[in-house]
């Protein structure tokens, strides 16, 4: 997921969103079932609004889906509009924020495909590979419960370190087993990729890897593979909207050939198909 936008008038609120939605809709009392018209599917912008830029411009006419692309700026309203109504689906975010989402705001949002990881990576500008790292090394992780857990994850899928079992949100505290000493530095997502001249290593998000200029691919030490992940990246909907034949044709899209070859060549690696 990304938080960098350039539709700032898509953040306001869900309300007025759905005000606007109403006067162009077809009269209809809940726009969340009105299937006729432009599909509207709301996305923060690398590269989620990107790869549907793509199928907009490339597939979605032959298809027979008329799709309408809005930007925003937060992770919030894209849910609460799409609970509304105001859009028709939304597309930026993982099953675990989904799913603590639902459970906090109390909203009734469904999957409906993964189309894409962007993979955590281990970075240093002072080894080349995991096992060079010193003994007592310091390595910067993210500070939010969602991904400092991921984070903590890919050090022990890198072996560094392991886990105690069953620990479903990992915290530094859950560490069973550090040969190397390693000292954690709990710092912002976006941060990451600065505190390098810092730290031995840190860990950081692919978003914030492109916008720092690195390449997952070729510069992470431990990188995140999208085979059985769960931090893929959705199409979202309202249950009950999964049938919504708009939505079938844009899950159908979003999962093509097409599209796979788009994310692989543009991205090159920073952005990997989940499909």
């Amino acid at each position: 997921m990304r938080n960098t936008a350039k539709f700032t008038t898509a953040v306001l609120a869900a309300g007025a969103l759905a005000l606007g939605l109403t006067a162009c809709g077809s009269g209809k009392s809940s726009a969340s079932h009105d299937y006729s018209g432009p599909l509207i599917v709301a996305a923060t912008p690398v590269p989620h609004a990107e790869v549907l830029d793509f199928v907009e411009k490339n597939l979605a006419k032959k298809a027979g889906l008329d799709l309408q692309v809005k930007e925003f700026t937060d992770y919030i309203t894209p849910n609460t509009a799409t609970e509304d109504g105001s859009v028709g689906a939304n597309y930026f975010q993982t099953k675990p924020y989904l799913d603590d989402f639902n459970k906090k705001r109390g909203t009734d949002l469904v999957s409906v495909v993964g189309v894409h990881l962007e993979p955590l990576g281990l970075y240093s500008h002072k080894a080349k590979k995991a096992a060079d790292l010193k003994n007592g090394a310091t390595v910067a992780v993210p500070n939010d419960a969602d991904n400092e857990s991921r984070a903590l994850k890919l050090l022990a899928t890198g072996g560094l370190i392991t886990l105690k079992s069953g620990v479903s949100q990992a915290t530094p505290q859950d560490v069973a087993e550090n040969p190397k000493h390693l000292r954690f530095k709990e710092v912002e997502a976006a941060q990451t990729p600065r505190s390098l001249d810092d730290v031995d290593a840190a860990v950081v998000n692919g978003n914030y890897a492109i916008s720092a200029g690195l390449k997952p691919a070729k510069d992470a030490i431990v990188l995140e593979t999208a085979k059985n992940n769960p931090y893929v990246n959705l199409l979202v909907v309202k249950k009950g909207n999964e049938n919504d034949p708009r939505v079938k044709k844009l899950a159908k899209l979003l999962t093509s050939p097409e599209v796979k070859k788009f994310i692989e060549d543009k991205y090159q690696g920073s952005v990997v198909p989940s499909f």
